[in-house]
């Protein structure tokens, strides 16, 4: 947020004033399929996680848009509050470890025409320094503005007046995750609450509760169970992530609003598994009545 305050006394005789800013802003959001796109950026894969012995992985950047863009590419810290809402962080909360000094990568800088894709290599450094746990960092992609020389920039005649100028910077973020040793996580669903909002679409809320030596990801799917045992799917939610050192995470779930649907009778059956398309394992399980 940009904020001016003027005394107009002390600037009477000001005729013009330009003030230009830049709003970056940062996207995590997080999305269903093994490619992260948003603006004119495809990155894949969404989540740089290396476990067990492996030690680099590729990044595949793309432009999809209609001209060249250049995106600077660094790390951030970044912590997950307990309504899952992510903050900008510089120092570790407890019980929470930066992966950014164990990382390399490159180039650090990309800048891609139309169609074009670019890969970018990620490394694991000084491994023998990593303790047993989890390590996280996020990368941070951020398109670089293009910039006019001077003279070529609009002008405009004002007269005591102020203009501002806005130029956003698309940014987006992924984690990169190092996990050493045997997960000793798991996580439990409780406190589910249904509710109708504005008396017209309903609306599921419930908690994950993780615990153990490292975060836990997945995919959140709802079934109505009728009183005569119909199921029905009526909400997924994929790429739900409860971050080290969080130990819970409050979501909440639009539900599908159809006719063949009575929320006020059966029960819903809510399931957490891995994501995987091939048997997925399940995490976790709860069930709510409904009234």
């Amino acid at each position: 947020m940009l904020k001016i305050k003027l005394h107009l006394k002390q600037f009477a005789r000001i005729r013009s004033i330009i003030i230009s800013t830049t709003l970056a802003f940062i996207s995590l959001l997080l999305l269903t399929t093994g490619i992260y796109a948003q603006g004119n950026l495809l990155i894949t894969p969404r989540r740089v996680v290396f476990d067990g012995s492996t030690r680099s992985i590729d990044l595949n950047l793309a432009n999809t848009g209609q001209d060249s863009a250049t995106y600077s590419i660094s790390i951030v810290q970044i912590k997950m509050t307990e309504d899952g809402q992510f903050e900008t962080i510089t120092e570790p909360d407890p019980g929470q470890r930066f992966a950014d000094r164990f990382i390399r990568y490159f180039p650090r800088s990309v800048n891609l025409a139309p169609g074009e894709s670019q890969v970018i290599k990620v490394q694991v450094t000084r491994r023998s320094q990593l303790e047993e746990g989890e390590y996280r960092s996020h990368f941070y992609f951020r398109a670089v503005p293009e910039t006019r020389p001077l003279g070529e920039e609009d002008t405009t005649q004002v007269t005591d007046a102020i203009s501002v100028q806005l130029t956003p910077i698309f940014g987006i973020t992924i984690p990169v995750i190092i996990r050493v040793g045997e997960s000793t996580t798991s996580v439990t669903l409780t406190d589910p609450e249904f509710r109708m909002v504005n008396d017209t679409d309903p609306q599921l809320e419930i908690t994950f509760n993780r615990s153990g030596n490292m975060s836990v990801y997945g995919n959140l799917a709802v079934d109505h169970i009728s009183p005569s045992g119909t199921v029905t799917r009526v909400g997924i939610a994929n790429g739900i992530a409860v971050y080290t050192p969080n130990t819970k995470r409050k979501f909440i779930l639009n539900l599908s609003k159809t006719e063949d649907t009575d929320y006020t009778k059966g029960r819903l059956k809510i399931y957490y598994s891995a994501p995987s398309d091939v048997r997925p394992e399940m995490y976790a399980e709860s069930e709510l009545m409904l009234n």
